[in-house]
């Protein structure tokens, strides 16, 4: 057969700036267009030209992470990387922040049930009951009188760690957009990613690490260095987003006001290179996050993470919680430190 270069993209021009469905010879021509948009129990997607849009959608509650929220996210970062028309995935959070972190209420308080119910992505229903998500067993698990299983609090603390590090190991890019705050479990989501960029007085932190908690994704060290990592985490002190970005850890920090017109410009910039050549380019610079352990990292994150809320210090604070709330404890925990519920720096000056 002879070659049909009438036919061929080379004739058109630019033709690398199609998309995959662009032309007669693409591989979807013809095909239907995947799933535009949806609304889950704790996100919504939504796909506009070459964007995967992916907003946490609990402003109620500060976008606190449950039981859900990890399926739910890689299976919206999945439906992104397998659509021919995204070019790239940006995470966002609706109300006035990101993401607080989890909603710990089951294990801090004793309550018997996850915030937020349980259903997948896709509308079914994720059954908890007599697993090692299920909040009795886990309620158990915590009981400062009884015998702690690793294993148990392993595999449910690792089931949020597979569903979080989802931005990472997409194939395609993956931005994080945060604005007010990404605290605790919301920054074991939000370094998965990519690329970050936040509002200039967005807080970012670990404040568990002053007792019960480490963070679970273990990617602190591998974001901004030994030395920052372990001046955040020795003190469970936050970064502002501008201090975010004279770290490293955030590529940009406008102005709050300024933050959706900039992420907007660097979403539309990556968007205009082939899909091809970002797959590439990711795939290769991952290779050297994993050469330097991260997958090592989170594990023994993870591990030291269910050990913190077993320790003796630990069930002080949980029983602090169970007594006289979690919201005095977190004070108690906090207050010495000079940021309870404000971030220890001051906002950036104009």
């Amino acid at each position: 057969m002879s070659p049909d270069y009438e036919n061929h993209s080379g004739t058109r021009p630019a033709a690398w700036r199609d998309d995959l469905t662009g032309g007669d010879d693409s591989l979807f021509a013809g095909r239907p267009e995947p799933v535009n948009e949806y609304t889950a129990r704790t996100l919504t997607y939504e796909v506009t030209g070459r964007i995967a849009r992916i907003t946490f959608n609990r402003p109620e509650r500060g976008n606190a992470i449950t039981v859900d929220t990890p399926v739910e996210l890689a299976a919206a970062v999945e439906r992104a990387d397998l659509d021919p028309r995204v070019h790239v995935i940006v995470v966002s959070g609706r109300g006035k922040g990101f993401c607080g972190g989890y909603d710990l209420s089951v294990f801090a308080e004793g309550a018997d049930s996850w915030a937020g119910g349980s259903q997948s992505a896709e509308g079914t229903a994720i059954s908890t009951e007599g697993t090692v998500l299920d909040p009795a067993v886990q309620a158990r698990n915590h009981n400062p009188w009884g015998t702690w299983d690793p294993m148990v609090d392993y595999a449910m603390m690792s089931r949020f760690n597979r569903g979080f590090a989802s931005l990472l190991h997409a194939n395609k890019p993956t931005v994080a957009k945060v604005h007010g705050f990404a605290i605790a479990g919301g920054t074991d989501i939000a370094l998965f990613a990519d690329q970050i960029i936040c509002a200039a007085d967005a807080r970012f932190g670990y404040p568990p690490t002053r007792t019960w908690g480490i963070p679970a994704a273990g990617m602190w060290a591998h974001r901004v260095g030994d030395q920052r990592a372990k001046r955040l985490l020795f003190t469970g002190d936050s970064l502002s987003g501008k201090q975010a970005e004279e770290w490293g850890l955030a590529i940009e920090a406008p102005a709050p006001e300024d933050l959706d017109a900039r992420t907007e410009e660097l979403l539309e910039r990556i968007s205009r290179v082939p899909i091809n050549q970002l797959v590439m380019a990711k795939l290769a610079l991952n290779s050297a996050l994993l050469n330097q352990g991260v997958l090592n990292s989170g594990m023994i994150s993870t591990v030291f993470d269910g050990i913190s809320r077993h320790t003796r210090e630990g069930y002080a604070f949980q029983l602090r919680s169970a007594t006289a709330g979690f919201r005095e404890a977190v004070r108690e925990r906090d207050e010495p430190f000079g940021d309870w519920k404000r971030a220890q720096f001051d906002r950036p000056k104009d």
